[in-house]
């Protein structure tokens, strides 16, 4: 998996997939991670968690989070995020 996140809610589906992916349910990424299950909730559902409970789920997933200069989105980028325009 190597997604291009720029939203929490992007980051949200993401962990989604891949806690399915791992056949984890939320509560038991919860216990291997340390966490109570509202902030796999929350992280699943795009909202605020601290650094410390991302980390700690993005172990238990053995995934990494990279960080690089965005830049500007692309014209499909756009068109993907929010719907192309029909022209009439």
């Amino acid at each position: 998996m190597n997604d291009v996140i720029r939203l929490q809610a992007d980051l949200g589906t993401s962990l989604k997939k891949a806690r399915e992916d791992a056949g984890l349910s939320i509560k038991e990424l919860a216990a291997k991670a340390g966490r109570v299950r509202d902030v796999i909730y929350r992280l699943e559902a795009g909202k605020d968690v601290s650094v410390a409970s991302l980390f700690a789920v993005l172990s238990v997933l053995q995934m990494t989070l990279r960080v690089e200069r965005a830049g500007l989105p692309t014209l499909e980028d756009v068109q993907t995020r929010f719907g192309a325009d029909e022209e009439e």
